[in-house]
């Protein structure tokens, strides 16, 4: 074959390789967004079905319970905090536990960190505690810094990836945008869940019907 033959037949495999090579570039990034989506940065929440088996219903306020017979028990949240301490959230069973996902670059979480301050200085001695997940923050510093700012003095786990948040099972209440909300109750399962950012009265909402059950 001469080559004059040839070049036309090297320039069309150069090419279907190339088509591959971006085909599969393509697809790799449309795998990392779909990852992003999946902890939204600083996202405005949203309903999750309330049929099928699901066995949790959302109401018009955001907030999505489930009722006490149907709840599963919260993945290990385990690690260190902020100030490079350990902590087993297991550790507070016969508490109701308070997890707030957070970071310190998100607008919403700012404005809902002084309403988390006041409520749980409010119910720390009816067996409230909150734990903070800080998520997406590339160093403690900043987190370490917006919890002086804030006045925040209960604790919180460091989870730069998110991989604590990825624990939670599918189709149960687990935690999808930044920041999100959820109250375990005292044997250590998730009672309910906002997707964001919460008011005073809405966070006092989520615990009083916990709060009430023996």
């Amino acid at each position: 074959m001469s080559a004059a033959h040839r070049a036309p037949q090297r320039t069309n495999r150069t090419f279907q390789r190339t088509n591959r090579t971006r085909g599969r570039a393509a697809s790799l990034a449309g795998g990392v967004v779909a990852a992003a989506l999946l902890l939204s940065a600083c996202g405005s929440g949203g309903k999750a079905g309330g049929s099928g088996d699901t066995g949790f219903v959302t109401g018009s306020d955001g907030i999505a319970t489930v009722e006490k017979g149907s709840r599963t028990p919260a993945p290990d949240l385990s690690g260190k905090t902020l100030e490079g301490k350990q902590l087993d959230v297991a550790d507070y069973k016969g508490k109701i536990v308070v997890l707030n996902v957070w970071g310190s670059w998100c607008g919403p979480c700012r404005l809902e960190a002084k309403n988390f301050v006041k409520v749980s200085e409010d119910l720390k001695d009816q067996g409230v505690q909150f734990v903070g997940i800080n998520t997406r923050d590339t160093s403690t510093s900043p987190a370490i810094a917006f919890e002086k700012e804030q006045g925040v003095t209960y604790p919180s786990l460091y989870d730069p990836t998110g991989k604590l948040m990825l624990r939670f099972k599918k189709g149960t209440l687990n935690p999808q945008t930044i920041p999100s909300t959820l109250v375990l109750d005292r044997d250590g399962k998730v009672a309910s869940r906002s997707l964001s950012a919460l008011s005073e009265a809405n966070l006092r909402k989520m615990l009083k019907p916990i709060l009430a059950e023996k």
